[in-house]
């Protein structure tokens, strides 16, 4: 079945590869490995920029490093959001007695992926890409536009929930539903080194 592969990528991160010594992922291999009945055509990546940080300065070179080696696989393309960074006020959890109730935070927001995956998903299926949809978040304000998908047009949409906590409305939803193995992460592994246009990709040490 004709299949296209929308990856929400900080769920993913954040859900499944943070924390593992998988980071090194090959979507492609992953495609493989979790849709075995499917034709994975295209793989839709959606993800922003990250900046460096004082505790980690090296962050956006790996995720550069990261970036070029998804590059080099043939069916898939990467979307950019973008961050947002404001100081804004908010409760403690627990105030000290006579101190104030709220402080100043500096609140990073990723803003553009779910909205972008969200049109890709509605315009591919309008425009009759694919037979088959499949959605890699846990994230609950995809549920729109998937219903859409499966409702309005009739076509399957599923679901590959990278977060360990179940996302029951799009579980509901979903044609089907499954998680990410720590096993199938540790198979869908790029090699070490990688070539594309510009020389050498290496994987980061740290990774």
């Amino acid at each position: 079945m004709k299949t296209i592969l929308y990856i929400d990528a900080f769920n993913l991160y954040f859900g499944a590869v943070r924390g593992t010594p998988y980071k090194w992922l090959d979507l492609q291999k992953l495609a493989k490995i979790l849709l075995p009945r499917n034709d994975v055509v295209r793989i839709k990546y959606y993800t922003a920029l990250v900046n460096a940080r004082p505790h980690d300065p090296d962050q956006p070179f790996r995720q550069r490093a990261y970036l070029r080696a998804l590059k080099t696989l043939p069916n898939l393309e990467i979307f950019y959001g973008h961050f947002l960074t404001h100081v804004v006020k908010m409760p403690l959890a627990n105030p000290a007695p006579g101190l104030p109730p709220l402080v100043e935070v500096v609140k990073t927001e990723e803003k553009g992926s779910d909205v972008n995956l969200a049109s890709h998903l509605l315009l591919d299926a309008y425009r009759n890409r694919f037979e088959c949809a499949v959605v890699m978040t846990g994230d609950s304000d995809l549920l729109t536009p998937v219903q859409i998908v499966m409702e309005e047009l009739r076509k399957p949409v599923g679901v590959i929930n990278p977060q360990k906590i179940p996302c029951r409305v799009l579980e509901r939803q979903a044609t089907f539903y499954k998680h990410i193995r720590i096993s199938a992460l540790k198979k869908a592994q790029f090699p070490s080194q990688l070539k594309d246009e510009k020389g050498f990709v290496l994987k980061p040490g740290e990774w």
